[in-house]
């Protein structure tokens, strides 16, 4: 007995002493399981450690508990944990009356799970670009923001707050410009842009080490403006229309030739040139026949402003014909089953919703939850419709520190109650959401949301 107490005493000392000497960190998520966005596997009873924004080390739950000792836990109670999701096509817009509407799509992104935004051009772009930094900075809370900043146009759009150029000179000052701003890429629309302009532009573009997202004039075809340096085609339209060879005469459905498109989309994908399909500000448009969202419970959260520069869309859709609202629903459908056929010859799909001003309920935040349902609708896995959201755009961005929940990644994360592989509408049962290592549980997400709802009650 005299002989075990001093072991004993010796053992508890050196538990003691080794729990002094575990790292100090900033949080543990314990008793999670981690989703492999690779494969869709899935490891239970794991533990994330994060310190300083990014995730230090994913390991057993008894492993991480006796390397570290951290200042705030999560017990996740087998949650599921996977990357933030990303809505890689939005839009800041409406002009500067509509500022605090515009800045309260931020807590609806992320009372959503939505932790990066790629805003695509914007009328209000030196306020987007300040919101932009102050995230950054740890001044502002929202999801990371990557902006186009104004987009390249032509002489007299119909769009506001854009750069109009209709020279060689003029797109260098353009770009000049938009470098000034410290844009994180590049959108040009063919509106009323002359082709040969179009292409200098992507040209002078990628000359300046810059990434490109565009629209396609129809005057040129896919392999020309990939050639020019084109890296993001924003619309799945425009690789519908790649489908048609251009000697085809008939309706558009019919002239569309599988084969064909498959030889288009693998010099996309051999060229890296990714795609955005925005399927859900399609679908809402050619379908306001069946839905005029009026009654939608989420306007609550959209200010009075962006209400309004919904109009011109619905008015539009509204004063169309039974027979070309039928059409309407057969392009939607038409052009949505290409989806596969890009996934299998290798394209990169991003995930975004064109949420954002003009486009009418087409909402911040909800919009990537209903945009991954209409891609696995269309054919694609709820596990490549994942990897659109949170693997393929921090890939377009040439970002290595997302897409999966490993060492050195960044803290961008959301705990789910359900298992998104196998249900993609569970990406909408959010536990908690942690954004640089700070976590915002349920409650405070719902705070994010009620705290909208109220502004836009008060006119504040």
């Amino acid at each position: 007995m005299k002989r075990a107490l001093p072991l004993l005493m010796f053992t508890m000392f050196s538990l003691y002493a080794l729990a002094q000497q575990a790292p100090s960190i900033d949080l543990i998520i314990s008793n999670c399981k981690v989703i492999n966005m690779a494969d869709g596997s899935i490891t239970q009873g794991q533990s994330v450690a994060i310190k300083n924004g990014k995730i230090i080390d994913v390991h057993s739950d008894k492993y991480i508990k006796n390397k570290y000792q951290a200042a705030q836990y999560i017990q996740a109670e087998g949650r599921y944990v996977m990357p933030g999701l990303w809505d890689m096509h939005m839009h800041f817009g409406g002009g500067d009356s509509t500022l605090h509407e515009n800045k309260n799509f931020l807590a609806l992104y992320l009372a959503h799970g939505v932790t990066s935004i790629r805003d695509m051009a914007a009328d209000i772009s030196k306020s987007v670009v300040k919101w932009r930094d102050e995230i950054n900075n740890d001044q502002l809370t929202g999801p990371r923001i990557f902006t186009s900043g104004p987009k390249l146009e032509g002489y007299k759009p119909i769009w506001k707050g854009v750069l109009q150029v209709g020279t060689p000179e003029e797109v260098e000052s353009a770009l000049d410009s938009l470098q000034k701003l410290n844009v994180d890429f590049v959108k040009i629309t063919e509106n009323t842009l002359k082709p040969d302009i179009y292409l200098y532009a992507l040209k002078a573009v990628k000359a300046r080490g810059l990434r490109s997202s565009a629209h396609i004039p129809s005057s040129l075809t896919l392999n020309e403006v990939i050639d020019a340096g084109l890296n993001s085609v924003e619309h799945l339209g425009y690789a519908y229309n790649a489908g048609i060879p251009k000697a085809a005469t008939a309706s558009k459905a019919s002239q569309f030739n599988a084969e064909y498109a498959k030889q288009q989309y693998r010099y996309m994908a051999n060229h890296h040139v990714f795609i955005t399909p925005t399927l859900l500000g399609s679908y809402i448009i050619s379908h306001l026949d069946e839905d005029s969202h009026t009654n939608d419970a989420y306007l609550k959260y959209i200010g009075r402003g962006i209400k309004n520069t919904y109009s011109w869309r619905v008015d539009r859709a509204k004063n169309i014909s039974a027979e070309a609202s039928k059409q309407r629903h057969e392009n939607y459908d038409n052009v949505s089953k290409i989806l596969p056929l890009l996934q299998s010859e290798g394209v990169k799909i991003m995930a975004g919703t064109d949420a954002g001003y003009l486009n009418s309920f087409v909402y911040p935040g909800i919009g990537i939850h209903q945009e991954l349902a209409l891609m696995v609708k269309a054919g694609l896995s709820p596990l490549q419709a994942l990897q659109a959201s949170v693997v393929n755009s921090p890939a377009f961005l040439g970002l290595t520190e997302y897409g999966s929940v490993a060492k050195d990644k960044r803290a961008d994360l959301i705990l789910l109650d359900q298992n998104p592989i196998e249900n993609i509408e569970a990406t909408q049962k959010i536990h908690s959401v942690i954004v640089k290592g700070v976590v915002f549980d349920r409650r405070q997400l719902d705070k994010f949301l009620k705290d909208v709802a109220d502004q836009n009650v008060s006119g504040l």
